[in-house]
């Protein structure tokens, strides 16, 4: 079974930033991918970012402002977050999968989420 907490949300301005953590329980990174969702009010579940080895993905509309890393010592994953605009707000989840997938259906766990909010 894995486990996986996130924190680190909050409000912030825009042209801010935040940086999410997601820890993990157990050998997660040596068996599972990592990745980060967000879903806004009233719409459906969006793919951010996932680590999986050396690999790494992300969704367009974060690229080059965010950036996805693990700590393999403290089994976290973060979410490093800049020049944050209004239309990041989310809750924003962690989830494991078996394979590096932008696909939220292939992800196994998930944590509780956090609140991002980013105000203009």
């Amino acid at each position: 079974q894995v486990q996986l907490v996130e924190s680190g949300g909050g409000l912030v301005q825009a042209g801010g930033s935040l940086r999410l953590s997601c820890a993990t329980s157990g050998r997660t990174f040596s068996t599972y991918v990592v990745g980060w969702f967000r879903q806004a009010p009233g719409k459906e579940r969006e793919f951010v970012a996932a680590v999986g080895g050396r690999s790494t993905r992300y969704v367009d509309s974060v690229q080059g402002r965010f950036t996805i890393s693990t700590d393999n010592a403290k089994n976290t994953v973060y979410l490093q977050m800049n020049s944050l605009k209004p239309e990041d707000t989310a809750v924003y989840y962690c989830a494991a999968a078996g394979v590096l997938t932008t696909r939220a259906a292939m992800y196994d766990y998930w944590g509780q989420g956090t609140q991002v909010t980013v105000s203009s």
